[in-house]
């Protein structure tokens, strides 16, 4: 027997032998807790899951605003989550997503997934698309930086985050013109995205000013259909940075299945 004969979870336990596990609830779904690589992990279990077992991954922020995963759970996604928050996409951090993304295929998930992207979550998923494209099967961006300069760099319109940039600054060993320099930002990075057909759905308040609209996700946005790929912007007038999310993620939650699984 291979672990794609039983669940994700039986599976995990046998592919982790000395982790700890604990289960619990969360938004009424199945949620098994672990350490990996002695980060804190989460795995949340659809009550009926899709053929295939795809799942979400979720960089950083895993319990905000959480209608679209909830709605994709629901849906029989899988939603992933391993501590990456303060690597800021270095790669260290990516390192250490490409063996948990390898953990849970081994457990019988999709070799592809879809990023749910917030926020500072945004510099973690293009970067890894960039790095591992094969593996990404759509990104769900939501108020997401995509510029180092912008944000925690505070070279535009938004404050310098003294504390996050220099975090930044100390994860990927490099200097303060190295990590403002436009070859280093991953909206200047999106070929290997576009080449391989990831397509993005981006939800942003046109009145951020902590991640603005223009400095990050328009700039994308432009690049990405320069490169010929496919990308939705969905804007929400008046709001800022938070709250995040829709209403009704209906939008997003039909954005995902067409491109993921081919349901119109």
């Amino acid at each position: 027997m291979t672990t794609s004969d039983i669940s994700p979870l039986a599976a995990l336990r046998t592919l982790l032998p000395d982790a700890t596990f604990s289960l619990d609830r969360w938004n009424g779904f199945e949620r098994v807790s672990f350490d990996f690589q002695n980060r804190a992990a989460h795995l949340v279990l659809p009550p009926e899951p899709l053929p295939g077992n795809p799942w979400l991954w979720r960089p950083t922020f895993f319990d905000a605003w959480p209608s679209a995963d909830i709605a994709l759970i629901q849906k029989g996604f899988h939603l992933a989550y391993t501590e990456v928050l303060a690597d800021y996409a270095s790669p260290t951090g990516i390192r250490h997503g490409k063996a948990f993304h390898d953990l849970l295929v081994r457990a019988g998930l999709a070799a592809k997934f879809t990023f749910v992207a917030l926020s500072r979550g945004g510099l973690y998923a293009f970067r890894y698309a960039e790095s591992h494209p094969k593996e990404v099967a759509a990104i769900y961006a939501d108020a997401p930086v995509c510029d180092f300069s912008s944000w925690p760099g505070g070279q535009g319109k938004s404050a310098c985050a003294t504390a996050e940039f220099n975090q930044v600054l100390h994860s990927h060993g490099l200097t303060e013109a190295e990590i403002l320099s436009p070859k280093f930002q991953p909206l200047n990075r999106l070929e290997p995205l576009a080449q391989h057909h990831i397509p993005l759905i981006h939800v942003c308040g046109d009145a951020d000013d902590v991640v603005p609209l223009e400095e990050n996700t328009r700039v994308l946005e432009k690049n990405y259909r320069q490169l010929g790929g496919t990308i939705e912007v969905i804007i929400k007038p008046g709001i800022g940075h938070h709250p995040h999310g829709l209403e009704d993620p209906t939008p997003v939650v039909n954005f995902i299945t067409k491109h993921v699984l081919g349901i119109s």
